[in-house]
């Protein structure tokens, strides 16, 4: 991974975007995608698309999700304290006791996410977690009038952002889920530059992933590929709960990128990935999904009359917690398997399962 990719996917997971509000981080996937794409736009729905040789086939969309869970401000109390509902799925017990950032039309504005102390708290409160109308946002404010001139209902909230190195290439940050796969997608784009394609490529930054893979449903549709390969985290089974491998398979950091087998991977498109991580020698893991997998490439798939579609998983532990945490080197060989899946292909591929 060069020094300048590193701090592209730095500047990602440092840079807000709940879903519905992303368009700070889309702001930052156009300056990256503009240095080696063709044309990008941003459609109405807020997606970022960007074309490599646009007018040939088959049409081959990249995606990864832009957005990340978040929260938003629900309510203002005559305190000045913040009440908040969420945006996406929360593990409340995680959230307790988190620091947080207001993204308000005027900047950031640092708060924290608390309950009464547990010495104030009867059992029965002790031994079941809160719920959201339970806890609160501080901001420090004195009471509502000055909260209300520094907040607005509505404004977006994040866990505080940044990213952590971590032993062995590992990195820890919120919102890795899907950062990291809008990194590996654009970091493709970006590693073919000046290889010869038989292909118009799109790669997409799409958005409202997490509230119901809402931005690849609108642009599938407008891109219309004949091949769509969505990049996601997967959970990562090499924490201490062994359990999960039973239901999960055996995936782990550092081991390569993840190639997902199931009814919402085609055939062609799992077996030609295979076929290009094989030929350049890059590591993988296997992971079966028996049913849609709650990613985009589930939108992907089903979009007009059917596309051919891949899912490539990037193992991440943690998932939906401020330090989710994933490994350099599965992104970087998930580039490059990218790059030469693309580099693979022609005109006459036959995607007839």
């Amino acid at each position: 991974m060069t020094d300048e990719s590193l701090e592209f996917l730095q500047a990602l997971v440092q840079t807000p975007s709940p879903s519905g509000y992303e368009q700070p981080v889309q702001k930052l996937v156009r300056s990256w995608a503009s240095r080696y794409a063709d044309e990008v736009r941003t459609d109405r729905h807020g997606n970022v698309i960007a074309v490599k040789q646009p007018g040939q086939e088959p049409r081959v969309m990249l995606a990864g999700h832009c957005d990340q869970i978040g929260l938003m401000v629900q309510y203002i109390d005559d305190n000045g304290f913040l009440y908040v509902q969420p945006i996406g799925g929360w593990d409340m017990q995680i959230l307790l006791g988190q620091r947080l950032t207001v993204w308000t039309e005027s900047g950031s504005l640092a708060g924290v996410v608390a309950r009464r102390a547990t010495h104030l708290l009867a059992a029965e409160e002790r031994n079941k977690p809160p719920q959201f109308t339970d806890i609160w946002v501080d901001i420090g404010a004195r009471n509502r009038e000055e909260a209300a001139k520094l907040v607005r209902i509505g404004d977006p909230v994040t866990i505080e952002l940044g990213m952590r190195r971590l032993q062995n290439d590992n990195v820890a940050a919120p919102g890795l889920d899907d950062k990291a796969g809008v990194w590996v997608v654009f970091e493709t784009l970006r590693r073919l530059v000046g290889c010869p394609l038989r292909c118009s490529l799109y790669v997409v930054s799409t958005v409202q992933e997490e509230i119901g893979l809402r931005g690849a449903v609108t642009s599938a549709h407008a891109v219309h590929p004949h091949v769509g390969i969505a990049v996601d985290v997967t959970h990562a089974t090499d924490t201490p709960n062994s359990s999960d491998k039973k239901q999960l398979g055996d995936i782990g950091l550092g081991k390569g990128p993840v190639l997902v087998r199931g009814p919402n991977v085609h055939p062609r498109v799992y077996e030609r990935l295979v076929r290009a991580a094989e030929s350049r020698r890059l590591g993988y893991q296997v992971e079966g999904c028996p049913r849609g997998t709650g990613t985009d490439a589930n939108a992907i798939q089903l979009s007009r009359e059917g596309v051919a579609t891949g899912l490539i998983g990037l193992p991440n532990r943690y998932m939906h917690a401020p330090v989710e945490t994933v490994n350099l080197r599965d992104l970087d060989a998930a580039a490059e398997l990218l790059a030469a899946f693309c580099t693979d292909l022609s005109p006459d591929v036959d995607w007839t399962p």
